[in-house]
C-alpha cells in the first residue's frame, strides 16, 4: 500500500553506524540512533548498508539472511517505524532468494504504520580489487537485483539505491525519470574508495538530477578489520552538503530539512533534465 507524499518541507536523517557481527547489538545501536533522529524532529530516517550485520567474511551474510516478510531485522524495522510514526529505511538487509548459494541485498522502506512500502534489491555488485590487496566479490554471496524502484511515502518519492550503485549514473537518471524527488544511497564505502570518490559521487548524483541525496555510510573500524569511510551526507539539489557526519567519525546522526519548493526552483533555474537529447 502506498502513502500520499507531502509537498511541505520534511526533516530527514542519515544514520551512521559501525556495525559488527552481533545482530541484536547492532539493532540496539540502530534503535538508539533512530531515537536521536526522531528527537531532532526527523520523520524520514535512513540506515546504512549492512546496518544489522557486517560479518568477518562477506559470505557470513548467508547465515543471517531472512525470509522476505519475516525475521527479527524486518520486525525491528516495522516496529520501530510504527512506534515513532516515521518513514524508516533499512539500508540493506540480506534476504533469501531463489538461489541456494546466494542471497539478495535488499533496501526496505517501512511506513509510519509499520507496513513495508517498497523493496529494492541491489543491482550493481562490488567485485573489485583495490590498492593494498583489498579484494571484494559481492557476486559470490549476492544475486543482483533487476528493477529500479521508487517508493511512494509520506516523505516523498524515494529513489532507492545501495552503495556501489553510486558509480552508475544511469541508475539515478532512471529513478528520476520514474518520479523520484529524493534519492537514497545507504552505503558501506571502504576507506580507500571513500577518500577518493565518496563525496564527489554523492554530490554528482544530486547535481545532475536536481534532487536531494541522503547517503548514510558505515564509518569506522569493524571487527573484520575493515575500515569504512563514514562522512554520511545529505546533499541538496544544488550540490551543497547540508549535513556531514565527518570522515570515519563513528556512530552518529546527521539531520537536515528537505524543501520541495527549493528543489523545484533549482530545476527551473537550471532545467538540465529537460535539455536532454537522445
Amino acid at each position: 500500500m502506498s502513502e500520499r507524499p507531502t509537498t511541505a518541507s520534511i526533516r530527514a536523517a542519515a544514520v551512521q553506524m559501525v556495525s559488527g557481527t552481533d545482530v541484536a547489538a547492532n539493532l540496539a545501536d540502530a534503535r538508539a540512533l533512530i531515537g536521536s533522529a526522531v528527537d531532532q524532529g526527523a520523520t524520514l530516517v535512513v540506515l546504512p548498508e549492512n546496518f544489522a550485520f557486517l560479518g568477518r567474511h562477506q559470505r557470513e551474510a548467508r547465515a543471517v539472511a531472512e525470509v522476505p516478510g519475516q525475521g527479527p531485522i524486518q520486525g525491528f524495522l516495522a516496529d520501530t517505524a510504527q512506534r515513532h510514526g516515521i518513514t524508516l529505511v533499512g539500508g540493506s538487509v540480506a534476504l533469501q532468494g531463489d538461489e541456494p548459494d546466494r542471497v539478495r541485498a535488499a533496501s526496505l522502506v517501512f511506513g509510519p504504520r509499520g507496513q513495508c512500502l517498497a523493496r529494492y534489491d541491489k543491482r550493481h555488485l562490488f567485485d573489485v580489487s583495490l590498492p593494498g590487496g583489498e579484494t571484494y566479490r559481492e557476486s559470490s554471496t549476492y544475486a543482483p537485483g533487476e528493477s529500479v524502484v521508487v517508493a511512494s511515502t509520506p516523505a516523498g518519492a524515494l529513489g532507492l539505491s545501495i552503495c556501489y550503485d553510486l558509480r552508475f549514473p544511469e541508475h539515478y537518471r532512471a529513478l528520476v525519470d520514474a518520479g523520484a524527488t529524493i534519492v537514497l544511497a545507504p552505503s558501506a564505502f571502504t576507506a580507500t574508495t571513500g577518500a577518493a570518490h565518496w563525496s564527489v559521487l554523492v554530490r554528482a548524483r544530486a547535481i545532475e538530477n536536481g534532487c536531494y541525496v541522503l547517503a548514510p555510510d558505515q564509518g569506522g573500524l569493524h571487527v573484520n578489520e575493515r575500515m569504512t569511510h563514514g562522512e554520511s551526507l545529505i546533499v541538496d539539489p544544488w550540490g551543497e552538503c547540508v549535513a556531514n557526519a565527518g570522515i570515519g567519525s563513528g556512530p552518529g546522526v546527521v539531520v537536515a530539512d528537505l524543501d520541495p519548493a527549493y528543489q523545484q526552483a533549482v530545476r527551473e533555474r537550471l532545467p538540465a533534465l529537460s535539455h536532454r537529447r537522445g
